[in-house]
């Protein structure tokens, strides 16, 4: 299991490579997903991400924040999800 700060910091360097900047960065225990993006920017995680993978957790954490950038999962987000997957 990672620490929560460790988190971030992986959060904060993909969010740099994208080019978007969250508002904040929290971790709750959330039933439904594994993650969220509110529309003024805050992202929450589930705290069971912290024992998962790192790729697992890149391909979430890489999905919310393209949402600070597209906000639905239209075109753009799917093609640019696409692409930076495929980057890796």
């Amino acid at each position: 299991m990672i620490a929560r700060e460790c988190f971030k910091i992986e959060v904060g360097e993909i969010a740099k490579e994208l080019g978007v900047t969250p508002k904040s960065i929290q971790f709750r225990t959330m039933t439904r997903k594994l993650a969220s993006c509110s529309i003024n920017g805050r992202l929450t995680f589930d705290i069971s991400l912290l024992s998962k993978p790192k790729e697992f957790r890149r391909e979430i954490i890489l999905h919310e924040l393209l949402h600070l950038r597209y906000p639905t999962h239209g075109r753009m987000f799917k093609t640019t999800l696409k692409a930076y997957k495929a980057k890796d």
